[in-house]
């Protein structure tokens, strides 16, 4: 007889203690002595074993109380084992039995506060390293799963931690103590996170003995920020996170970048402009590779913290997912965050806005009823609360009025005064994407407004000495272009607009450019407390261009015309962004006005330098020196910097993601692949369909490791587009069935499942005519698990065809089934045909009297079928679905008596399985009536 654990081996994780326990005729000890004999065996391994299995011990024991604290005493005694294996066994098994004293907490109410915590607070000190990294993990455990008391935390876990921390500690301890207070951080209270651990912990980020205490500082700096909340982390960290950026161990550096996006959400937006972008544009051109390395990582997601979807209509989801927001939810709402800059839009930006949610089947409600004059109290009354946006704001009005003086666009042409209004101050908090401003053109009052533009065109025409002839060319053009707008429709008329539009604007600018030169020259002193809108003087170097050059097309003085409708901001916010983003943006400003290309890239929701080096990451030179994956990480992150910059900010992009888009690794198109229905959300149906859908042509003849990131979410995609537009990919989506690979089945697996979704978005007949032939291909997959979901897309169609009254082209498709299926000279054809008739009869897809007619008696006669398998699927589908039916259960259903006779003829089947499946339901109903006469 065995005196012990030996004869069970090393590998005894799954047994039983207790059975060994309780195993009668080995002495003369109880189960409860004999588990205190080998708790303290001699022998270690003993020892070990019932360490490692005192949860199945307290489950045993715990109806007794006695017995319970007995066998809790002998834990505790058992902690203080001299073996460090034995305590390391015992310190695992500590979470699961606070877990199952917690259930049996009515019994023992106290009992893991009075005996276990004091445990593992003990071994969070003790000598070998391996019990105190286990004791480490069982109280992160029973932290993340609420176990420990608010009194025990405050009173046994911090103080040992704050001693183990302490600048006169072991350096060991200190370094395990500052990595557990940086993870459990997260779980306990602000306050107690704030009053206890914030202190030591800003301590520890300047600790100069050991890198390693610094490091893990910089690592989890962006938890410790998000546990204290923003006011602490202003007052308190975020001095400390600068010092660690510019640590001299290029590894704070490095894990400073990592975190930046963390910290940075913590913030409020002037902390996060004035302060934290200068420090990690440094980051960025960091003397070592590394911290360069991870910071452009980084750039995308620190970028995407400056974004309020709220401004572009857009709102996220719970689960995650970017949705259009409805306009009586936009009309109230007021999430924009204190401090977000304002967002100066052109004409044509917010005409996008306004018809992009077409095919999203949002109803524009009607327009608030407020005049010129309430919006600017209104405007006002938010400027008052930030002097960032009440000195952007004071100088933008003027010159966007100036703007739309001289605007010689499409949108200027024919516009009405309510666009002027449209397009002013968009992104104001107390304003963001309201009906007001995108919906629909308002009717406001503006004859004040009329006034003073015509006040100050003067004005500057008195300075400047402008020649009467410009003024004499301007309303002449402007008479022609009226008189063109009747006929907008016709592609010769609108290229004579884009013209006269562009030679409109040279005209206008030739009046007001010298003056406002001059003006911005005379202000240059003024320029730290003003912002001034430079729209004027740039559009007036773009039209020259246009009249020195008399051969330029019309589409490239449209471009010139669009790039001069964005505007550009410049100025300072206080003493601290005179150094950094906001210096270098002014003076590249003054003494390098934007021409062209380098204008259409400026914007004004986030810091140009980091735009700019954002742009950059598509530069060959910047994977030689920094990354060779570093375009896969900007096209990871293009859809957040584009819901950052917003719509009215695409042009800033387009040319970056357009060479993402073609890009020669295929990681990086395969990424944009992934994510481009995302950037349609965000740019409305307008611009995806300009500047989206040519990529997303090009993406669906790529590789299969391409196509596979259009094809899931290609119904995300093409619900986005207009009708007609849509219609054109009818006939592109049978090139899906064709891949590189034939083995890649799950290619034509994703392609059904996104068939049957895109149903919804084309009319029978398209779906007759196109999608039909697609299913029909596919249920002939050589991969069955292709053909079961394909069996649902044809089923799919049917409901489609039945409950649009199509009912001549269900009847066709019914009819090419039963050849196609009924009447297969495979097995396996028939089979599918049984399948297709039972989804139809669950799904309810077509009326009961068109399947009873043209379906079911072709279904009956695979009563002889010679191959087992389609009378066997055939039983299920009468069995389980048909019969269960109301309609075949009714009395005198001249269809009944057919089917129960089927089903009669498959109970006496000689194949086994058939008979089984034909009575199996019949033998549950008599169980069924069993048991309730075994009850009566």
């Amino acid at each position: 007889m065995a005196v012990g654990f030996e004869d069970y081996g090393p590998d005894c994780d799954s047994m039983r203690i207790t059975a060994f326990l309780d195993i009668p005729g080995q002495d003369n000890l109880t189960p409860l002595a004999r588990l205190e004999k080998y708790a303290f065996s001699d022998n270690v391994f003993n020892r070990q074993i019932i360490a490692r299995g005192l949860l199945d011990v307290f489950r045993d024991f715990s109806h007794n109380e006695e017995d319970f604290l007995t066998v809790m005493e002998i834990v505790v005694r058992l902690s203080e084992d001299a073996e460090p294996t034995v305590r390391t066994e015992l310190m695992e098994q500590i979470p699961p039995i606070a877990i199952f004293l917690q259930e049996s907490r009515p019994k023992f109410p106290t009992a893991f506060f009075e005996y276990l915590m004091p445990i593992v607070v003990r071994y969070l000190t003790d000598v070998n390293n391996q019990v105190r990294k286990a004791g480490q993990e069982a109280l992160l455990i029973l932290l993340e799963q609420d176990l420990v008391a608010q009194s025990d935390i405050e009173n046994k876990v911090c103080p040992i931690l704050l001693d183990l921390s302490a600048p006169d500690s072991d350096d060991e301890y200190k370094v395990e103590a500052v990595n557990i207070i940086c993870k459990m951080a997260s779980m306990l209270s602000r306050t107690t996170v704030e009053h206890m651990l914030l202190p030591r912990f800003c301590e520890l980020c300047s600790d100069g003995k050991l890198f390693q205490v610094r490091k893990i500082c910089a690592a989890n700096f962006g938890d410790i920020c998000n546990a204290v909340g923003q006011e602490a982390t202003e007052r308190l960290l975020i001095p400390k996170f600068f010092e660690l950026c510019s640590d001299s161990v290029w590894g704070m550096r490095k894990a400073c970048a990592e975190c930046f996006m963390a910290v940075s959400y913590t913030t409020s937006p002037e902390v996060r402009r004035s302060k934290l972008s200068p420090v990690f544009i440094s980051l960025i051109s960091d003397t070592c590779r590394w911290v360069r390395q991870a910071a452009f990582q980084s750039l995308g997601p620190f970028i995407s913290t400056f974004a309020n979807p709220s401004s572009a209509g857009l709102y996220i989801r719970e689960d995650g997912t970017l949705s259009i927001r409805p306009p009586a939810q936009d009309v109230n709402a007021n999430s924009c965050q204190p401090g977000n800059n304002i967002t100066v839009m052109s004409s044509p930006a917010n005409a996008a806005l306004s018809s992009s949610e077409q095919p999203m089947d949002i109803k524009s409600e009607s327009p608030t009823e407020e005049t010129s004059a309430e919006i600017r109290t209104k405007l006002s009354e938010d400027l008052n609360k930030n002097p960032r946006e009440e000195s952007s704001a004071c100088c933008a009005s003027p010159g966007e009025e100036v703007s739309h003086l001289c605007q010689g666009d499409k949108a200027a042409a024919g516009a009405t005064e309510g666009r002027k209004e449209e397009s002013s101050f968009p992104g104001l908090s107390s304003d963001v994407f309201n009906t007001f401003l995108y919906w629909r053109p308002p009717l406001p009052d503006i004859s004040q407004d009329l006034e003073l533009l015509q006040f100050k065109a003067e004005k500057h025409n008195d300075a400047c000495s402008v020649p009467c002839n410009n003024c004499v060319a301007s309303s002449e053009i402007k008479k022609v272009l009226e008189s063109l707008q009747e006929h907008i429709d016709d592609p010769d008329v609108q290229a004579q607009v884009q013209v006269l539009s562009a030679a409109l604007r040279a005209a206008q600018f030739d009046s007001v450019g010298d003056c406002e030169t001059k003006k911005m020259e005379d202000s240059t002193d003024n320029l730290q407390n003003k912002m001034i809108l430079d729209e004027t003087a740039v559009s007036d170097a773009a039209c020259s261009r246009v009249q020195g050059d008399t051969h330029s097309s019309p589409a490239s003085q449209d471009d010139i015309s669009d790039q001069s409708s964005t505007s550009v901001l410049k100025g300072t916010d206080s003493e601290e962004q005179h150094r950094g983003t906001s210096v270098f943006l002014r003076k590249e400003q003054e003494n390098n006005p934007p021409f062209e290309d380098d204008k259409s890239k400026l914007q004004d929701i986030i810091p140009q330098p980091l735009l700019d080096q954002y742009l950059s990451m598509t530069d060959p030179a910047r994977a030689q020196t920094v990354d060779t994956e570093i375009a896969k990480h900007c096209a990871y992150s293009l859809p957040g910097v584009a819901l950052t910059l917003g719509r009215q900010n695409w042009h800033c992009l387009k040319d970056t993601y357009e060479t993402l888009a073609s890009d020669v690794q295929w990681k990086v198109r395969r990424t944009l692949a992934f994510s481009i229905h995302e950037l349609a959300v965000i740019l409305g149906d307008q611009l995806t369909a300009a500047d989206l859908v040519p990529i997303f042509n090009g993406f669906l003849k790529d590789l299969d490791e391409v196509r596979i990131g259009v094809l899931k979410h290609l119904y995300d995609f093409l619900k986005l587009l207009h009708a007609d537009k849509r219609r054109e990919y009818l006939y592109q989506l049978q090139e899906f069935v064709v891949t590189d690979n034939s083995r890649n089945w799950r290619f034509r697996y994703e392609l059904a499942e996104q068939l049957i979704l895109i149903l919804e978005l084309y009319n029978p007949n398209d779906v007759y005519d196109y999608l039909r032939h697609i299913a029909l291909t596919l249920c002939s997959d050589k991969v069955s698990e292709v053909r079961w979901i394909s069996f649902k897309l044809v089923v799919a169609i049917l409901q489609k065809f039945y409950a649009n009254s199509a009912n001549t082209l269900g009847l066709n498709f019914i009819n090419e089934l039963v050849v196609r299926f009924r009447h297969c000279s495979k097995w396996v054809g028939r089979q599918a045909f049984a399948f297709i008739c039972q989804a139809v009869v669950e799904e309810e897809c077509m009326p009961v009297d068109q399947f009873v007619e043209h379906l079911l008696p072709s279904l009956l006669s695979l009563a002889s079928d010679p191959v087992p398998n389609v009378r066997v699927l055939l039983a299920k589908a009468l069995r389980q679905t048909l019969l269960e039916k109301a309609y075949f259960k009714s009395v005198g259903n001249p269809h009944l008596e057919a089917a129960e006779e089927t089903i009669l003829a498959l109970q006496s089947d000689r194949d086994q399985d058939v008979s089984f499946f034909a009575t199996i339901k019949l033998k549950q109903d008599n169980m069924n009536n069993i048991t309730i006469e075994k009850q009566n």
